[in-house]
């Protein structure tokens, strides 16, 4: 497929903008300016919290965002020094105010054996703060984020602002993303209205525990259940997500989405990766090969699918032992920064997801990853029309501008250093 001609493109554009949002007659996407730029990305598709902190305690309000910042040139530079990152949740000032998350608070010495202020997390971060860095990213880490808005209503998928500014405290990029955050663990399913009683009675029942008695509440599942998610990676008992998915592994009618994290929170919405429950097990085995694998040697949250089980036939995609969610390539930018965070990678059916992607490339119509030819060509590969590239999009003073630019002031022609060496072969990346 041949490039369209810079004036070929803005013609297309009037005439479609009506029905697409196209608005491209300037051929600058609205990202590719000024001195930095900035990605942000949450480390999980969704993480869960309890609804309540009376009785059984999985997991705590603790959400992790990540953030580069990034110094555009013809060689960008990963910024780490100079600068200040601060973020804050959209219309969502407090978490120990609502609903009952506060009892995270009046329990958290007796859960976590610490004390805690209100609206401040397990690691000291808040709902507003600013960012530390960690290698050459920036992380709020454990931020006690809650599903409920100021107003009152319930919603899953927060929203974060990330700002930057330079030593004159001068706002030199900003960009959002989306915090995930569930409380919709309630085990009603099978275990009815008070289930995480009837869950501790059946647990006295079999197990001889003696968590009925209210003063032996509440009581944390990985004070004996081993959970990598809360950094608990030894105890007496088999891991929780063994003994979890191996108990419910044979109760019929029993799916992913009846806990990850309920039926209505979607924790994984990236439109390639999705079906309507969610794809679980097609990446992850099914609840009896998770139990037996973790019997076997499997870590929960540890030992997951990688990209290259199924992205075949393309080396730079392989991220060894390493998972997506911790892996970087391409002068160090993080996997997630092009293309998404965990579960929610680009395009994902959340409007909130695609916040970047829209932000960098300029396009309300197609969603694709932050550099994707496929953004505006049926065919992202394209390789007998790279001098043709070279005309439209590189040098100094390009006709048109693309996602590259977001941080190359000059994309370079040479497509041995492009991401992945520039063998994708489909408009889906």
């Amino acid at each position: 497929m041949k490039l369209l001609r810079n004036s070929q493109l803005i013609s297309v554009c009037i005439i479609i903008a009506a029905f697409t949002g196209c608005s491209k007659s300037n051929n600058v996407p609205p990202g590719s300016e000024g001195e930095y730029a900035v990605f942000a990305w949450n480390d999980l598709g969704m993480h869960c919290l309890n609804p309540t902190y009376d009785k059984l305690v999985i997991l705590p309000p603790y959400n992790n965002v990540l953030v580069q910042v990034v110094r555009r040139g013809e060689l960008p530079e990963i910024v780490t020094t100079g600068i200040t990152v601060s973020y804050k949740l959209t219309n969502n000032s407090t978490s120990a105010n609502k609903r009952s998350y506060g009892g995270f608070w009046d329990n958290s010495l007796k859960l976590f054996g610490t004390t805690l202020p209100g609206d401040i997390g397990l690691t000291g971060n808040g709902l507003t703060g600013n960012m530390t860095v960690n290698d050459n990213y920036y992380i709020a880490e454990g931020i006690p984020v809650v599903p409920v808005y100021d107003n009152g209503v319930w919603d899953p998928y927060q929203i974060i602002e990330v700002t930057v500014t330079d030593g004159n405290n001068s706002v030199v990029a900003r960009t959002k993303a989306t915090v995930p955050t569930s409380d919709e663990i309630n085990c009603a399913k099978c275990h009815g209205t008070n289930a995480f009683d009837d869950i501790l009675s059946e647990h006295d029942s079999e197990h001889g525990t003696n968590f009925s008695v209210a003063s032996n509440r509440p009581v944390l599942c990985a004070s004996c259940h081993p959970s990598p998610a809360l950094g608990i990676n030894t105890g007496p008992e088999m891991y929780l997500s063994r003994a979890i998915h191996g108990s419910h592994a044979s109760k019929p009618g029993i799916g992913c989405y009846d806990c990850h994290p309920g039926p209505t929170t979607k924790c994984n919405r990236s439109i390639s990766h999705t079906s309507d429950n969610g794809n679980c097990t097609t990446c992850h085995g099914t609840m009896a090969n998770v139990a037996s694998t973790i019997g076997s040697g499997r870590v929960p949250w540890v030992t997951e699918p990688a990209c290259a089980s199924c992205h075949t036939g393309v080396s730079e995609v392989s991220t060894g032992a390493a998972l997506y969610r911790n892996s970087s390539g391409h002068g160090g930018l993080h996997c997630t920064a092009c293309h998404g965070s965990p579960h929610a990678t680009y395009p994902s059916t959340l409007e909130s997801d695609n916040y970047q992607s829209k932000q960098y490339q300029g396009f309300t119509s197609e969603i694709k990853s932050i550099g994707s030819c496929g953004v505006c060509h049926d065919s992202s590969r394209g390789e007998s029309d790279i001098d043709e590239f070279s005309e439209e999009h590189g040098g100094t003073n390009p006709e048109k501008k693309i996602g590259c630019h977001a941080c190359h002031t000059v994309v370079p022609v040479n497509t041995a250093k492009w991401p992945h060496g520039y063998t994708w072969k489909n408009s889906n990346i």
